[in-house]
């Protein structure tokens, strides 16, 4: 899938601006923290990581140039190691289809699963799954299992046919290949404090994606908002604010708690009061329970 192609029309300064102060921070962590404290270094590291990961989310939608193949230059490379960025633009564009959020098959960022597969499934695998949809269980093994499926889903597309994939991910190994030569040669920062700060970077990206979307028979009611404005919705670009961005996606990360302020009603009554106050009740609700089934709850078990 492509990026639109309208383009913008001016230099959005406070994404730039960010962009520079996150890879200064990257450097930082890996260059000079370590030699002070190596236990600073590391969520300095992860919390970089997980801003970097919210930059490349921005220019997916457009932000914050109107040179949009400039815009991806800044945040291409694979900060997080994980996953590569074309294949994050098209899944996530696919993902904005709100007809079809939290569809098992037709959106490709849901976490749920079709009732008769998940029948199938062994049972430790369900018990593993269901720790998952835990915010505990989504912490410690979510960026696993996300990525075992992100790569098992693209090796089965590409024996389906779609063999460009192979030079996307090419692409991709050649960008991680760049990082961990740079870590390994000149960081103060030892090789495996980085891919522990990598797969933590995912972690705390797993709070915003927990429950940012869930089942329900309206399309709008799918979305939820997260009205906070500590330092989750600070790494998370105020995606939090998750419904406003699925409504408005062209609203740079600046602005979307003033729009959400100037139509709060409008929002909350779109989404069916899918609301929550901050990440802090979240954690209190969900930490050790899941925060509802794996199998998706308005499909039966013929999958219908």
């Amino acid at each position: 899938m492509s990026i639109p192609t309208q383009s913008r029309a001016a230099y959005e300064w406070p994404t730039l601006s960010l962009i520079v102060q996150c890879y200064t921070a990257l450097l930082v962590a890996v260059l000079l923290l370590p030699q002070l404290s190596l236990w600073l270094a590391i969520p300095v590291l992860i919390l970089s990581i997980t801003l970097h990961s919210s930059l490349q989310h921005e220019t997916v939608h457009g932000h914050p140039l109107p040179q949009r193949w400039l815009a991806v230059a800044l945040v291409w490379l694979p900060m997080g190691l994980l996953v590569p960025y074309e294949r994050f633009r098209d899944q996530h564009l696919a993902h904005h289809q709100d007809t079809t959020l939290t569809d098992p098959y037709d959106d490709p960022e849901t976490g749920y699963f079709d009732p008769q597969i998940w029948q199938q499934l062994p049972r430790w695998l369900q018990v593993l799954l269901r720790f998952n949809n835990s915010l505990a269980g989504r912490l410690l093994i979510g960026p696993a299992i996300s990525q075992y499926a992100f790569i098992w889903g693209d090796y089965r597309n590409w024996q389906n046919g779609q063999r460009e994939l192979a030079w996307v991910w090419a692409r991709h190994f050649i960008g991680v290949a760049v990082i961990i030569t740079f870590v390994a040669n000149y960081g103060a920062m030892p090789l495996w404090a980085y891919l522990v700060a990598a797969y933590f970077g995912m972690s705390i990206l797993k709070i915003r994606t927990f429950l940012e979307h869930r089942a329900h028979e309206h399309a709008g009611g799918r979305t939820v908002i997260v009205e906070d404005a500590g330092l989750l919705s600070f790494l998370f670009l105020n995606n939090n604010y998750h419904a406003v961005h699925h409504a408005q996606p062209s609203v740079a990360w600046y602005d979307l708690p003033r729009t959400f302020a100037e139509k709060r009603g409008h929002f909350l009554a779109k989404n069916q009061g899918y609301y929550y106050k901050n990440y802090a009740e979240i954690f209190r609700a969900f930490f050790f329970h899941p925060k509802e089934p794996v199998p998706h709850p308005l499909m039966d078990k013929d999958g219908k």
